[in-house]
Parts: C-alpha cells; sequence; structure tokens
C-alpha cells in the first residue's frame, strides 16, 4: 500500500469514526480524542487530515450534500425513471431507501439545528428550489411533466413538494423511530400520499 492509500484510508477511518459519534452523541459531546480512539489512528494523525472538529462536520455534510446531487441517489434515479407523477409510489419507497442508507448522515441534520441553531445547513436549504429547477429543466426528458400540471403549478414545485413530503415522512420513522405514525403501513401510507399529491384532497368541483 502506498503512502496515499494509507493516508486515504486513516481520513476514511476519521470520517466514519466521527460520522457515528456525532450522529448518535452529538458534536459537543464528541472529542476530537474520542475520534481518534473509535478510529483506530492519533489526534496528531486527525489534525493532519482536519484543522479541527468542525472540518471533520463539515466535511460530513457535504458528503451528504453531494450524494443528494447525485443521479444515482434513491429518489433521483426514481424521479427519473417511470414519469412524475405517474411514478410518486416509487419515488416514496425510494426515499424510505434513500433516509435508511444515509440515516446516520441525514441525523447531522438534527444535530446541526440543535447545536448550531442549523448555521452549516442554511445555505444548502435556502438553495433548494434552485436546485429542483436545474434537475427538472436538466432531466425535462426524463421526469416527463409536459403538460401533465395545473398551468398555476411550477414543475420544479410540484418535485420538490413531493420529494421533501416523502423524505421527510420516513425521517420521522427511521430518524426518530416512530414507524406507521401515519398508524398504517409503509406501503399504505406510501399509496395515500401519493394519492393525495397526485388528485388533491378536495372533491372535483368543490
Amino acid at each position: 500500500m502506498t503512502q496515499e492509500e494509507r493516508s486515504q484510508r486513516s481520513r476514511a477511518q476519521v470520517l466514519d469514526a466521527a460520522l457515528g459519534l456525532f450522529s448518535h452523541q452529538g458534536y459537543r459531546a464528541t472529542s476530537v480524542r474520542d475520534i481518534a480512539e473509535k478510529a483506530g489512528v492519533s489526534t496528531g494523525n486527525v489534525y493532519h487530515h482536519f484543522k479541527d472538529k468542525e472540518a471533520i462536520f463539515l466535511e460530513l455534510l457535504d458528503i451528504y450534500w453531494r450524494a443528494i446531487d447525485d443521479p444515482d441517489f434513491p429518489v433521483n434515479k426514481a424521479l427519473r425513471t417511470g414519469g412524475f407523477p405517474e411514478n410518486l409510489e416509487a419515488i416514496g419507497l425510494a426515499a424510505r431507501e434513500s433516509v435508511a442508507r444515509y440515516r446516520p448522515y441525514v441525523t447531522l441534520i438534527y444535530v446541526d439545528v440543535v447545536e448550531f441553531e442549523g448555521s452549516h445547513i442554511r445555505k444548502f436549504y435556502l438553495e433548494m428550489a434552485g436546485r429542483f429547477e436545474r434537475f427538472v429543466e436538466l432531466r425535462k426528458d426524463e421526469v416527463k411533466l409536459e403538460g401533465k400540471l395545473r398551468p398555476e403549478v411550477q414543475p420544479a414545485s410540484a418535485v420538490m413538494f413531493a420529494f421533501r413530503t416523502f423524505l421527510q415522512h420516513f425521517a420521522v420513522e427511521l430518524i426518530f423511530g416512530v414507524p406507521d405514525h401515519y398508524g398504517k403501513s409503509t406501503d399504505e401510507v406510501v399509496g395515500e400520499i401519493a394519492n393525495i399529491l397526485r388528485h388533491g384532497m378536495l372533491r372535483p368541483g368543490a
């Protein structure tokens, strides 16, 4: 193994250890020494890769932001196949897969809200609408929204609302540990949310 490979491995060990600690016991309750011990490296090695503990926290958030922008992120992949909004059920199940796969990273968002008043995540959410607009424009031939929505409904808003609704539902289930909080199974609640998103909740003409 080369020096570069060893360095990359130790950096990954630090990030993995910090992710586990931050997501389970929070930021302030975790020290650099704790991270080093769990990673099996020296504190000097931690500081070789990151200038301080906050830099590690920010890198972990950035890993998640990059994952969300990846076309192969489960929800993004579902959005690109089947046509929207016909594929809302698939998007809902992909949202559950996304939260389950990235659960420790999603937890860091709540850590940031509680311990930093959301200062690290604010910019990401402020830019969210623009990212959805770019996604829909770049993927319009895959998302296939042309002529399907009411004239007053913006395509990016429709996609963003569906994405956020499903992700929030499964964050409560998987991060807060409250399964079936709608009083229904996963398949039932995904179907119900999809039906309301697709058709609204008012009777025709109401």
